[in-house]
């Protein structure tokens, strides 16, 4: 098995365009998230992280709003990588769960709309657009999908396919994608609060994120390695997911044999923590199923909301910024214990040495993904 290194990231959001704007956000506490009062997309006040309009008013053509957010979080990410999009042995990954389904709600049904509301359609643009030789390969798999995407480059790196991986996720929200999390009253009227006793739903959110992966080892002195991954299915419930918390152990545990580390080098853990009543208790039960109750944990969508196909990268990146930065992100919203099992809920910042991080995500459909995300040193390479 080949070792998968970061040459790059990038986050495209409300609160920044790089990784490093982002992080430095989160860092001070700043979020995206707002109440919002959009007819057009609610016919009740929501709250959620979305883009300004000014910057959608100078969007490349023949770009939709989808397509840009994800072209311009590329760009960042290759460039910053060096890499050549070009090369024969360099793909593309691109996850989403929505893609361009907004575009029915604004225009006339053709068949040429129907061909661009399609993932492939999009894809292949991207890929002309940034001169990709190989067929991009697409990952949508409800709220997973952008973990899965990473751990699907980890295993074409791995296999010797290719020598570069760009991994890129995003998706916007629109009147459709709100309407269906409000149809299950799981969207909360402000700021959401992961795993606090007083959470009642979600807040939704838009954004890009990229990863540059490849088996060549980076010339930083501490390179960051996605080290293992792991992926598993609750076969519960179309929307509910396990009661038990069993299946995403066993991503997790998947993950951690995959990376040759035990739970106890776990320094702290990027959560899905969605600010449900039932995947926050189904994650409290997984982890502590992990023996990792005493790890600090975060979750990071008080300040995205749930960014959907780019959640699990977007707070990958986060992870490996927290990696690079000795630092771990507190858990916005949360004040009071509220999990059926006991958790380490990060409140505040902490600054401290760390060198691996557990980054889980789950969805609908009782998907489950885990990936760990280590810092080398000391370590044969």
């Amino acid at each position: 098995m080949k070792k998968v290194y970061v040459l790059s990231q990038n986050i495209f959001s409300p609160l920044g365009t790089t990784a490093k704007e982002n992080f430095d956000a989160l860092c001070k506490n700043v979020t995206g998230v707002k109440v919002h009062q959009d007819p057009q997309q609610s016919e009740v006040p929501f709250c959620a992280a979305l883009f300004e309009d000014l910057f959608f008013k100078k969007q490349q053509a023949p770009f939709t709003r989808f397509e840009n957010i994800l072209a311009a979080s590329i760009e960042d990410a290759v460039k910053l990588a060096g890499i050549d999009t070009k090369a024969a042995d360099t793909a593309l990954v691109l996850s989403s769960t929505k893609g361009n389904i907004s575009l029915l709600e604004h225009q006339p049904v053709t068949e040429v709309l129907k061909q661009e509301i399609g993932l492939t359609a999009s894809a292949q643009k991207l890929a002309r657009h940034f001169g990709f030789q190989n067929k991009p390969v697409i990952v949508s798999h409800a709220c997973i999908s952008g973990t899965l995407a990473i751990i699907t480059a980890k295993r074409l790196l791995d296999a010797g396919k290719f020598k570069t991986v760009v991994v890129a996720g995003a998706d916007v929200i629109s009147r459709f994608i709100l309407s269906g999390f409000q149809s299950f009253h799981a969207v909360s009227d402000e700021l959401c609060r992961p795993f606090d006793a007083q959470r009642k739903g979600i807040n939704l959110g838009e954004g890009a994120a990229t990863l540059v992966l490849s088996t060549e080892v980076p010339a930083s002195a501490e390179p960051i390695m996605i080290s293992g991954g792991g992926v598993s299915n609750d076969a519960n419930h179309i929307s509910g997911p396990s009661r038990t918390g069993e299946e995403l152990f066993m991503a997790i545990d998947r993950a951690l044999k995959e990376a040759g580390s035990p739970a106890a080098a776990i320094d702290f853990i990027s959560a899905h923590g969605t600010a449900t009543l039932y995947n926050d208790d189904m994650e409290s039960r997984a982890i502590n199923l992990a023996q990792l109750q005493e790890v600090p944990v975060n979750s990071l969508k008080g300040y995205y909301g749930h960014t959907l196909g780019a959640a699990g990268l977007l707070e990958a990146v986060i992870s490996i910024e927290s990696l690079g930065n000795n630092t771990i992100i507190p858990t916005k919203g949360y004040e009071e214990p509220g999990t059926v099992m006991p958790l380490n809920v990060c409140r505040e910042l902490i600054r401290k040495p760390i060198r691996a991080c557990l980054k889980t995500t789950s969805g609908f459909g009782g998907c489950n993904a885990a990936i760990i995300i280590e810092k080398i040193k000391d370590r044969q390479q």
